[in-house]
């Protein structure tokens, strides 16, 4: 199940605007915050200023993980049987667009909490195992619940996927201190979801959450950052490799009906993408508001002109994809 797109805009959106909005003083910095240096200031100084933010970040963080939680619950649980927990084979659910889901979702909870962790002051290696445990144990709480619900499991494939975005994430900062690979996510409105609104959706918030049909993640690498360094390059343009799938009205098969209506037999294909993208967390800009912005809505793929391949074996261009 691709509940992750939901849980990428409360968690980054809830985490740094509230981390900003108790914080009116300090400067959010980008790419990223660093631990603040108060080698000049008493230890008393530093040690209070530390422990100051971090209650604030913990708070944010509890307070934006209670709330996901309890949003999830209600939106997908809630009207559905308990059971003991078991495990569930999903791997060949939606041509795999939920697993990449898990692993983009991952990845970027595991981001912004190592950030948050290393804006209050932490050590740069201490903030991103912080993350890195933070982002998988974020997400394994959402494979207990699944675990728990009759109609779902806890999925092997799931966990995989969560281990391999906190990963990315982990090995580029000790690898490179610097996240040159990002992971992203963009999503269109399809014609799917009208044939199945129960299961895809019954309108675009839901749309958006459901129908995997409209869904694309994106590995984006930064050019500048991967030593293509012209003048005439921005060192926030990226070059994006992208994964889709349409004709989806079934998680393996497709359904035949609805309500008693017949739905057309459409096509299970694959989508390969290659796109330009940019990283809006190397845009520089002065104003604090405008960096916790591109901070938050960081993950979104920025729309591009785009060339298709699918497993249709047609090469399309998109003028502009989203």
């Amino acid at each position: 199940m691709l509940k992750n797109t939901l849980l990428v805009f409360l968690l980054t959106g809830g985490m740094f605007t509230g981390v900003a909005s108790f914080s009116q003083r300090d400067t959010l910095l980008v790419p990223k915050p660093e631990p603040v240096n108060f080698s000049s200031q008493p230890t008393d100084s530093l040690e209070a200023q530390f422990r100051k933010r971090m209650r604030l970040v913990l708070t944010a963080e509890a307070a934006v993980y209670a709330g996901t939680m309890a949003g999830l619950y209600t939106m997908w649980y809630s009207d559905y049987p308990q059971s003991n927990f078991h495990f569930f084979d999903d791997n060949q659910e939606w041509l795999q667009i939920d697993k990449a889901g898990h692993c983009v979702t991952s990845y970027y909870i595991s981001r912004m909490t190592s950030y948050t962790a290393s804006w209050a002051g932490m050590s740069r290696r201490n903030a991103v195992i912080y993350g890195g445990v933070a982002g998988f144990t974020y997400m394994t709480t959402i494979e207990i619940l699944d675990g728990f619900s009759a109609n779902w499991g806890a999925s092997v494939g799931d966990l995989i996927a969560n281990t391999s975005g906190a990963l990315l994430f982990v090995g580029q900062e000790l690898l490179w201190k610097d996240q040159r690979l990002s992971l992203k996510y963009s999503w269109h409105p399809t014609q799917f979801a009208d044939y199945r609104p129960d299961l895809l959706g019954a309108n675009a918030i839901q749309q958006m959450v459901k129908d995997y049909n409209g869904t694309t993640l994106w590995i984006s690498g930064n050019l500048n950052s991967f030593g293509i360094k012209d003048s005439w390059i921005p060192r926030w343009l990226n070059l994006a490799v992208g994964y889709g799938a349409e004709g989806m009205t079934g998680s393996v098969v497709n359904s035949t009906d609805y309500n008693g209506k017949p739905i057309p037999p459409f096509d299970r294909y694959r989508q390969f993408y290659l796109s330009l993208d940019i990283d809006l967390t190397r845009i520089q800009v002065k104003n604090r508001w405008l960096k916790l912005l591109f901070h938050t809505i960081g993950f979104i793929k920025i729309p591009s002109p785009t060339l298709e391949f699918n497993t249709n074996n047609k090469l399309i261009f998109h003028p502009l994809y989203f």
